[in-house]
């Protein structure tokens, strides 16, 4: 944290590195926050580091990469993944502790560098516990049956006549007891135990897994001792901000560094060569202000006289981009699901309904902007940053700074918020770069002016619907087209189509019993990076499905809640041949992840029915809206209670009922849902990235708005459905029906259907 201050007297400005903590206390000292009070910086400024630190190299016991045990009884279990608020820093260390039997005050969580060994490390796509969770039940059943047999040895016993406690093993005939600490030297001395020798807890035996526990982090993050990604610091080291193409594709012709270079503070500027299309995870080129502190850094970038190389993304107009979106969703496209023929039954009349809907572009802008810290030293690079990716950086920054992958090491902190954007690590690859060119450790730090026009953002869509109902209201053909610039144009320019992973996102799977259906996706252009955001096509997706199932609830004259019902038709599972031979299914087998129709019609009846649905008259400014979504293999309904007055849209209470199969931690579950929220009132009511001749309009929060206390949910209420199911993904589902509850609650209070995002649109936010 930098505080800035010019005392009485003098004509330098004071610039001094002050830690949340230290910024905490001189609030709290003077009763109020007055930016102009001198704080004087505490001796530790927020995360000191040194390369090569490991706290768990001297623990007596590795039986695996995710854990050890010290000869003290401490408990080190390694959290591989990366925690943004998702939780999974207290939940996987907690599915080890518990098969481990350990006591959870005695264990120690460790962060993962990058490293293959660990298995996937790219914590995205709502998969942590869903991918590991067999494998970290198995890390912890290793270790507690070596220390059984080493406990056995010890006192000439048979195995079998031995248990655990908390950390401890148990004689049962005799009581003997023996701590894992005094067993953890032993017990190293056995080999691991294969495979098929371990006994996993039933889960009528679980400590841990399915009980609700706060965060481990909770207590040093409310007390500014959490460290992020903006806290890292080292000793001699610099800052750098960096001057990005303000158009994708373009590179540095020429710069003009001589009145940056008078900013006190600024050492030097560096050119950072721009990528090679495609841009893949690599960084987008620019020059850098090095600097003394972000101050002075972001000071001397103001300052740069640049002349910029064209781009063929200097084109890229946001209106006109949307015509052309439009144009291609009302024309045939690529079809990706088919089930009977709809243009047989388009061909007989009838009851038609069309609509067409838009989602623009989004930034995820995280409370905390992009910032890492590199050192490049003989031959090695070690890196700090607030990654999800912490693999694909370490790939990132060796080919960048010409080294072998196994050169270089990722540390994770915290993310102080993500959404997807932390998967890219070109920011990090900016810090490593720097770091070569300069020899000093580099801290490159990201405004967030930068972080909102240089995102790898969220994707637009437009999308078309059509359907025609039969006597009963409910459709007999249903044809559907999605058109937007696919995440593959990041990694191949020539990308127009969307992969059937990320069709598969709540477009080419629908669950709705309907005789003919096809869908359709059209080719689209990119024009600047498009990356992953929380939940990904899920959003517009849903926005699009469950507003046309609104309004042909409404054209039906149906009750929405009865209509959806009936539109789910009758329990079953889904047959594996209704949907496209190449769907993914969120990376799940479909044998253990079945898209269930009775798990969908759980969820909407539990929702309804916790939210009074049917209890309260709705019109004259007071609505309802439904929908149901399945995503990450979690079923997710919310319903939405709006009230419109004024022209202002209020949200008085959200209800969401989830069936995620075996859960974890519920208080992480609540607290995601929660969050969801919050995000896709955001969504609907703000959300809109615009670009004019290619450079993006909106640069902060006053143009890029955010929900506020007074917009966000007045009451939000998240219902669980018990579930003994596999577990599935928490962090993205809750996202995605938020929005279209929202759109048709609008329509239920006013009579308004809306059919564009965000409200700002309709001038009803």
């Amino acid at each position: 944290m930098i505080f800035v201050e010019k005392r009485p007297g003098e004509d330098m400005i004071q610039i001094e590195n002050v830690s949340r903590r230290g910024f905490l206390r001189g609030m709290l000292g003077t009763g109020a926050l007055v930016l102009s009070v001198q704080i004087l910086p505490e001796k530790l400024l927020g995360a000191t580091v040194s390369a090569g630190e490991d706290p768990m190299a001297n623990a007596a016991l590795r039986p695996n990469v995710y854990l050890a045990i010290a000869t003290d009884g401490m408990v080190y279990i390694v959290a591989h993944r990366a925690e943004m608020g998702s939780g999974n820093r207290t939940g996987l260390p907690r599915i080890v502790a518990d098969e481990l039997d350990a006591d959870w005050t005695k264990v120690k969580v460790e962060s993962a560098t990058g490293d293959e060994k660990y298995g996937d490390q790219d914590t995205d796509g709502s998969h942590s516990v869903k991918s590991f969770f067999e494998t970290l039940r198995q890390a912890g059943a290793s270790a507690r049956l070596m220390l059984v047999r080493a406990a056995a040895q010890t006192w000439g016993v048979p195995e079998k006549e031995c248990a655990t406690e908390l950390s401890t093993v148990v004689h049962k005939p005799s009581g003997k007891k023996l701590s894992y600490g005094e067993l953890a030297s032993a017990a190293a001395k056995l080999p691991v135990p294969k495979k098929e020798e371990l006994q996993l807890k039933p889960r009528s035996e679980w400590r841990y897994i399915g009980k609700a526990a706060s965060g481990y982090d909770l207590k040093d993050m409310t007390t500014g001792k959490a460290v992020y990604g903006q806290d890292v610091q080292m000793e001699g080291m610099v800052y750098a901000s960096v001057a990005h193409p303000p158009v994708f594709g373009s590179a540095v012709k020429s710069v003009d560094d001589s009145a940056a270079l008078k900013i006190a503070g600024v050492k030097q500027t560096a050119t950072i060569d721009a990528f090679k299309p495609p841009v893949t995870m690599q960084a987008l080129g620019g020059v850098a202000v090095i600097a003394d502190n972000t101050w002075a850094a972001f000071q001397g970038k103001k300052k740069l006289k640049i002349e910029w190389g064209q781009s063929e993304h200097s084109v890229w107009n946001s209106d006109a981009y949307r015509k052309e979106l439009e144009a291609t969703a009302r024309k045939p496209c690529k079809v990706v699901r088919e089930n009977g023929n709809v243009d047989r039954e388009f061909a007989k009349g009838g009851k038609i309904v069309e609509a067409e809907y838009y989602a623009p572009m989004l930034a995820h802008a995280p409370m905390e902007p992009p910032a890492a810290l590199a050192v490049y030293r003989n031959g090695k690079v070690e890196a700090w940053a607030p990654t999800q990716n912490p693999q694909g950086a370490q790939e990132a920054v060796a080919a960048a700074v010409g080294l072998k992958k196994e050169d270089v090491t990722v540390h994770m902190t915290l993310l102080g918020g993500a959404f997807g954007r932390k998967s890219f690590p070109d920011f990090i690859v900016e810090a490593a770069v720097l770091s070569k060119k300069t020899g000093k450790p580099v801290k490159v730090v990201w405004s967030r002016e930068d972080d909102i026009k240089f995102d790898a953002f969220h994707s637009v869509a437009a999308m078309y619907f059509k359907a025609s109902l039969g006597a009963d209201g409910k459709p007999t053909a249903w044809l559907q087209r999605s058109v937007f610039p696919p995440i593959a144009s990041t990694f191949d320019p020539k990308g127009l189509y969307a992969d059937a992973g990320e069709i598969g996102l709540g477009f080419s799977d629908i669950p709705f019993a309907i005789p003919n259906h096809r869908a359709e996706n059209g080719p689209a252009k990119a024009h600047t990076r498009i990356g992953w955001l929380r939940s990904v096509a899920n959003i517009y997706h849903a926005f699009g499905v469950h507003s046309f199932v609104g309004e042909l609830a409404h054209a039906a004259g149906k009750d929405q809640l009865e209509y959806v019902l009936a539109l789910l038709g009758p329990d079953r599972i889904m047959p594996r041949e209704e949907l496209p031979k190449d769907y993914t299914n969120y990376d799940g087998e479909y044998a253990d992840y079945p898209i269930d129709i009775a798990r969908f019609r759980r969820v909407v009846q539990l929702a309804a029915e916790k939210s009074g649905w049917g209890k309260q008259k709705l019109g004259n400014g007071f609505g309802m809206g439904l929908a149901v979504h399945r995503s990450f293999l979690t079923y997710v309904a919310t319903v939405v209670q709006a009230e419109v007055k004024d022209g202002q849209v209020n949200i008085r209470r959200v209800d969401t009922a989830l069936d995620a199969g075996t859960i974890v931690n519920p208080t992480t579950v609540r607290q995601q849902f929660e969050g969801a929220a919050v995000m896709g009132t955001s969504i609907a009511f703000y959300g809109e990235i615009t670009a004019t001749d290619g450079v993006i309009d909106q640069s902060n929060f006053d143009s890029f708005q955010i929900a506020g206390m007074n917009v966000a949910p007045r009451e939000t209420n998240v219902h669980i459905v018990e579930s003994d199911a596999p577990p599935a993904g928490v962090g993205e589902p809750g996202l995605p029906p938020v929005a279209p509850a929202i759109y048709n609650a609008v329509f239920t209070a006013t009579g308004k259907r809306i059919r564009e995002m965000p409200l700002t649109k309709a001038g009803l936010a």
